[in-house]
């Protein structure tokens, strides 16, 4: 079954978008993705993460977030999304460590139909990524733009 991404007109402030998947991080990856992008002892080599305050190899916060987005793909109902606009007050809470099983949920918080573009609007939604056992490891405002009219 292929799902119909919703319109702008036909949100609400109050929706409540959820991952129908969830997002194991693996220690590869994490050691994969640090080696790359944020190359700290704590997101590298487990030996050297123990001997740091996280007593352990971590998922560097970058790598959560792009775990969200990627969750964001699994989200339910699929909002006729044309573009990402921008992160506000990223916050990262708990360390996300390998084996963690992440999903989110995405609130909104205010839509705008643009004035320079009527056939879009504009989505800004309060995100909130947990693991496994509901421990709230990030939390961000992302806006993004949503078709109007026919998808």
């Amino acid at each position: 079954m292929i799902d119909t991404p919703v319109l702008f007109d036909d949100l609400h402030v109050g929706l409540r978008l959820t991952t129908t998947q969830t997002y194991v991080m693996t220690a590869d990856e994490i050691v994969e993705f640090a080696a790359r992008f944020d190359p700290q002892p704590f997101h590298l080599d487990e030996q050297a993460a123990s001997a740091t305050g996280f007593g352990g190899l971590v998922a560097s916060g970058l790598h959560t977030f792009a775990a969200s987005c990627r969750l964001g793909h699994f989200e339910r109902p699929l909002t006729a999304t044309i573009a990402g606009l921008g992160i506000d007050e990223l916050r990262m809470l708990h360390p996300v460590r390998p084996g963690d099983r992440l999903s989110q949920t995405t609130e909104l918080v205010e839509l705008r139909a643009s004035r320079s573009h009527p056939d879009r609007g504009v989505v800004r939604a309060r995100r909130e990524v947990v693991n496994q056992d509901q421990v709230p490891v990030l939390r961000c405002t992302v806006a993004w733009l949503v078709k109007r009219g026919t998808a």
